[in-house]
């Protein structure tokens, strides 16, 4: 009886695949419906599995991880309807593209918006985990390398998900079945795009070209759409001359003809006396009228469109040795306290943040960062600051050098046990370096930016100028 309950279990199967074969876009072929069937039946896989137990959890949670989750699985649910379309339609032109895929953008800001907003939410971790890989399911424009990308959005929520396994591991293993929930998503996204996506959404090679109609009733973000732009308008005619008709070609012949005149064509024109010249009667020159004649030609250069940003995913993570923060924005509370001595930190492009890093360190790097606030306690090596603007930097502890390299605004306060730091700059600007006094107060110096050489004979001497104290 088993053997044959598993054998009616492989007909339904099969006869499922025929069906969804022969309805509609699996018209183009046997092949290309199997094909179809084959991808979008393995996505379901993932949402009644990971994905559902994800959700499943979150319900059991509750609060802000539960309404998060919906979130979630309303932006699965437009990442399956986008499948749909690809295995049944070609792929469109970039530009129409672009529209197609807005559906999904909007749910994954929608997802990280929420985040924002709960910043004071008591799983905050929770929450920054689900958004800092959220932009995991961006995966269908990315190419040649989607699965990759899957895997860098992974790894930028597992600094979350460590948290919430640290606060609630000895605590509630329903917190931790989440956490492993989750990440299972995205590890069975990765086997499925290397499966069945390898090097980018797979489109169908038959059935129409996919139209921004078609996924617009889809969205389920409210907004409408933004039309596709029209046609171009038909190019102007140039071949007549403005009269229309044969008008232009008899008023051509008639110039030709006048021309042809030899030495009669000047009989025509009119006699102008000396006392009508106004290059010998000065005073007729303000009453001449004003020839209103075309004006000259310039070549209209059209306006550049501007290059859109590329809004990049923030990062807090520890990738190796390094401890990775990147694309921060208004970020206030980044604290990386799990430090050892061998590893080193990299902020790159944080803007109007603040990070504090606790223990001892080898290095730290601020790199084209803008208003960043940095503190930290030890470290062994050296703090670079490079193509930074508006940067504060606090030493609490110890720290033998300080790089400033093309940096317009930045003040580092100093620690009585830093007061030997040397500091080092090159091409930067508006430099204050503030000395605690024995009240505790600081004592703001301005590093020179002007500085004087001569020759003493010998060699170079530079010093700095008095104007730049």
């Amino acid at each position: 009886m088993a053997e044959l309950a598993g054998l009616v279990q492989r007909l339904e199967v099969a006869v499922g695949r025929l069906e969804s074969m022969s309805g509609p876009g699996g018209s183009g072929g046997a092949s290309a419906g199997g094909a179809v069937s084959a991808y979008v039946e393995a996505f379901d896989v993932i949402a009644s599995g990971s994905l559902a137990q994800y959700l499943s959890l979150s319900q059991k949670i509750g609060g802000d991880v539960q309404k998060h989750a919906d979130m979630m699985k309303q932006a699965f649910s437009v990442q399956k309807q986008l499948l749909q379309t690809a295995s049944s339609s070609q792929k469109p032109s970039d530009a129409l593209l672009t529209t197609i895929l807005q559906p999904m953008s909007k749910m994954m800001q929608q997802v990280q918006t929420f985040r924002e907003q709960n910043r004071t939410s008591p799983l905050f971790n929770h929450l920054s985990a689900v958004s800092e890989s959220v932009p995991a399911l961006g995966w269908v424009a990315m190419a040649p390398k989607p699965g990759p990308f899957v895997k860098e959005m992974q790894d930028a929520a597992m600094f979350y998900t460590n948290r919430v396994l640290k606060d609630y591991k000895e605590k509630d293993k329903v917190h931790v079945d989440w956490v492993k929930a989750y990440l299972s998503i995205w590890t069975e996204l990765q086997n499925y795009i290397k499966k069945h996506h390898t090097t980018g959404l797979t489109w169908s090679k038959s059935g129409p070209v996919a139209s921004a109609s078609a996924a617009a009733p889809r969205a389920s973000a409210g907004g409408v759409l933004p039309s596709s732009p029209g046609p171009p308008p038909p190019p102007m005619d140039c071949s007549s001359s403005g009269g229309g008709g044969d008008g232009g070609a008899d008023t051509r012949n008639a110039l030709f003809a006048s021309l042809n005149k030899g030495g009669d064509v000047t009989t025509g024109l009119k006699h102008v006396s000396d006392d009508q010249k106004t290059h010998k009667n000065p005073t007729l020159r303000g009453n001449a009228p004003v020839r209103a004649g075309p004006k000259p030609f310039t070549s209209a250069k059209p306006a550049a469109a501007p290059t859109p940003t590329r809004t990049l995913p923030p990062v807090l993570e520890l990738d190796g040795k390094k401890w990775k923060v990147e694309n921060q924005e208004g970020a206030q509370d980044l604290v990386i306290s799990d430090t050892e001595l061998k590893q080193v930190v990299y902020a790159y492009k944080c803007n109007k943040s603040t990070l504090q890093i606790k223990g001892k360190i080898n290095s730290i790097t601020l790199d084209n960062c803008k208003k960043l606030g940095l503190v930290f306690d030890d470290v062994v090596g050296i703090v670079e600051i490079i193509n930074c603007k508006d940067v504060k930097v606090q030493v609490m502890g110890k720290i033998p050098t300080i790089s400033i390299n093309k940096t317009d605004g930045c003040h580092v306060y100093l620690s009585q046990d830093s007061l030997a730091c040397e500091i080092v700059s090159a091409k930067s600007s508006e430099m204050n370096i503030l000395v605690p006094n024995k009240e505790g107060e600081f004592t703001e110096l301005p590093v020179p930016e002007q500085f004087k050489t001569v020759w003493d004979g010998k060699k170079l001497v530079t010093t700095s100028t008095e104007i730049a104290g």
